[in-house]
């Protein structure tokens, strides 16, 4: 990774992903954590505030050391442990069944390979565990020429944001990885321009026929 990567990007999506709009909806996702839970993109800790008192303890997966210094201030004034635990969500540190509850917020559009950290999450999710997730992706089939938009701007957002991509399909990724969509959201978020902000704001659950996958 070069300095704009390591340097640049983490304290762009700091600013990008903390607006009040995007507040309230890392509100509504954390809601209803429980437990011990996963949080993986961790970023700089914008979802900290937004913690509920039924979470116990946060394990959180964040490889820019940029994002975790910009998170110490939430840390500090944290009402739960929070611990950066790992470092890559494709290949999480953790036995299987260990979690109660995991938090993905605008991190699936920047993972490498999105679909290998949602099977590691479905592992080490409990039996019965969700997955709580807010992120931004391929616009709905309807609007057609928005995804048309999506996909000529994808290679500049892409270099210009950390890998970021415009055209992952949310939902579909999280059914491939053995989960099933309990709620679901899916709506623009205001103000931004609609190629960026198509929004999927949900629950899943592990699917029962990939138990043991």
């Amino acid at each position: 990774m070069g300095v704009y990567a390591e340097q640049v990007v983490p304290r762009l999506v700091h600013i990008a992903c903390g607006t009040k709009d995007i507040g309230k909806m890392r509100r509504r996702v954390c809601r209803d954590l429980e437990g011990r839970v996963l949080e993986i993109g961790f970023g700089s800790g914008l979802n900290v505030p937004f913690y509920p008192d039924a979470v116990d303890r946060v394990d959180a997966v964040e490889p820019s050391d940029v994002g975790w210094r910009l998170a110490a201030r939430r840390l500090g004034s944290a009402g739960v442990d929070v611990r950066r635990s790992g470092l890559d969500g494709q290949a999480l540190p953790f036995p299987d069944d260990t979690f109660d509850t995991a938090l993905s917020t605008w991190t699936l559009c920047t993972i490498p390979d999105a679909g290998a950290a949602l099977r590691e999450v479905r592992r080490v999710l409990k039996p019965g565990g969700t997955l709580h997730f807010a992120e931004h992706g391929l616009a709905p089939e309807q609007d057609a020429g928005v995804q048309r938009w999506q996909r000529r701007l994808e290679p500049l957002q892409i270099r210009m944001c950390g890998g970021c991509h415009l055209t992952r399909p949310v939902t579909g990724l999280l059914h491939d990885a053995g989960f099933t969509v309990t709620e679901l959201d899916v709506f623009y978020e205001k103000g931004a321009p609609k190629p960026y902000a198509a929004i999927s704001l949900g629950t899943a659950t592990a699917a029962a026929e990939a138990a043991g996958a």
